[in-house]
């Protein structure tokens, strides 16, 4: 085993870094007035890798925050991965080619497949699947709805398609601290050759150290955290230094 990414999560609301509680927007945290510093602050901490989300665009079904984004992408040289409204082809080329490395689909990939399969000819080993699941169902339009598809069904769909990752969301769990939900997002990685990033849930060093021990022989490459960052209940040092081998 190689170790796992820390992937610090960004989650951009009117402009600002944000942390929301089971995806709901009224209930929103503010971390940082300006995400650029924040994503260079987790930069400087040693993190290879952010994770970035458009939480307005995910509502809207259109890039909201794409000052912040480009913002974040200006004051870094780490690669960014970033979803949240990107809904098409032409979306996905403008971020691509304005030097996010990976774009994430999620409520996109759940009601058109075929957008997937066509974003992965395109821009080989640049797109990732967001699998927002509630009780194991899938979730879209910035969790506000649910669908009757298994969160398992969703990522077989893509094994052959050339994603580079599936990132799971636990949508109960998110933003709760309430610890991964170990059973679902191990499920899914064992029956999957996709990498998995786990999503949800994180608020202690303990739950990373017990993602680590699950993750042994399965698919699973990384861990968003958001909020325990961001409170200090996990040290990105630490974190960093517990994922590594």
């Amino acid at each position: 085993m190689t170790g796992l990414t820390l992937y610090p999560a960004l989650d951009l609301k009117d402009g600002r870094c944000v942390r929301l509680r089971r995806g709901d927007m009224d209930q929103a945290t503010i971390y940082a007035e300006h995400p650029s510093a924040q994503a260079r602050v987790w930069q400087l901490a040693g993190c290879r890798w952010l994770h970035v989300v458009d939480l307005n665009g995910a509502f809207a079904g259109k890039p909201v925050n794409a000052q912040a984004v480009r913002s974040i992408l200006a004051s870094v040289t780490i690669p960014v991965q970033l979803g949240g409204g990107i809904r098409d082809l032409d979306g996905i080329a403008v971020w691509v080619e304005g030097g996010v490395q990976r774009v994430i689909l999620g409520s996109a990939a759940a009601k058109n497949p075929p957008l997937v399969s066509q974003a992965c000819r395109g821009f080989p080993g640049r797109i990732a699947v967001g699998i927002d699941a509630r009780d194991g169902l899938v979730a879209t339009e910035g969790w506000a709805e649910t669908s009757a598809m298994a969160a398992l069904d969703l990522g077989l769909r893509f094994e052959d398609a050339g994603v580079s990752a599936i990132i799971f969301t636990d949508i109960s769990r998110d933003g709760m601290l309430s610890g991964i939900n170990l059973e679902q997002t191990v499920a899914l990685a064992e029956r999957l050759t996709t990498p998995v990033i786990a999503s949800g849930g994180v608020g202690s060093l303990a739950d990373l150290a017990a993602l680590k021990q699950a993750a042994r022989g399965t698919r699973i490459e990384g861990v968003i955290v958001g909020r325990a960052l961001y409170d200090g209940r996990v040290d990105a040092a630490e974190a960093l230094s517990l994922l590594a081998t």
